[in-house]
């Protein structure tokens, strides 16, 4: 049983960054690819980010590519999220998910643990 703990939400304005942080515990961290995901008051879960345990293939939702930035730390147990450039639109609750194997999926059900999420608010 893998647990994730989100951190790094708040408030910021217009063209801020925030980073998310998510550790993980109870698993072999390497051997899981790490997602973000994200959802909006009446909206559907979206896909925003995932990276493979190696860290060599990181896939991005289409509204945040260039925006946003994934990265991992395997000694640390921990999945990062970068956010430059945030727009009004990425207000949202982030969550971190984890499923075991080295295939990204960009759909929520294709993860298998999930955290309770961090809220992320712009403001313009």
């Amino acid at each position: 049983q893998v647990q994730l703990v989100e951190s790094g939400g708040g408030l910021v304005q217009a063209e801020g960054s925030l980073r998310l942080s998510c550790t993980a515990s109870g698993g072999t961290f390497i051997l899981y690819t790490m997602g973000w995901f994200r959802q909006a008051p009446g909206k559907e879960r979206e896909f925003v980010s995932a990276i493979t345990g190696s860290g060599f293939i990181r896939k991005y939702g289409d509204s945040v590519k260039g925006r946003f930035t994934i990265s991992r730390d395997n000694a640390k147990n921990t999945v990062d999220l970068l956010m430059n450039s945030l727009k009004p639109e990425d207000t949202a609750r982030y969550y971190c998910a984890a499923r075991s194997g080295g295939f990204i999926s960009t759909i929520s059900a294709g993860f298998d643990y999930w955290g309770q999420g961090t809220q992320v608010t712009v403001s313009s």
